[in-house]
């Protein structure tokens, strides 16, 4: 192993939640602050809450609805493709078929 590329260690890293609670573990840094933690995550503390730091509920909510109307855009585009298609499949082909048609 090379020597001198590994980080330094701090047994006693302090680790602090947004929530208040603080504990402390081994870490390379000598701080670290966090968000959640198992004091106040959902899954433990068995509440119904939105854990949302960078606005991802928000973002998945709107790419939903860009979403649905793209759907509806593109189905709009399919039954106009089909109703051309229909149309072109109705119309005479040759001179002869129109003249058939007149009687």
């Amino acid at each position: 192993m090379k020597s001198d590329i590994h980080p330094q260690w701090y047994p006693q890293a302090k680790v602090s939640c947004a929530c208040g609670n603080a504990f402390t573990v081994g870490a390379a840094k000598p701080e670290i602050k966090t968000d959640i933690c198992a004091k106040c995550h959902p899954f433990f503390t068995g509440e119904m809450k939105y854990v949302d730091t960078l606005g991802r509920v928000e973002r998945f909510q709107t790419k939903q609805k860009v979403g649905s109307q793209m759907a509806q855009v593109m189905a709009d585009k399919k039954k106009k493709k089909k109703d051309k298609e229909e149309a072109a499949r109705n119309a005479p082909k040759s001179l002869k078929e129109m003249l058939m048609n007149l009687r």
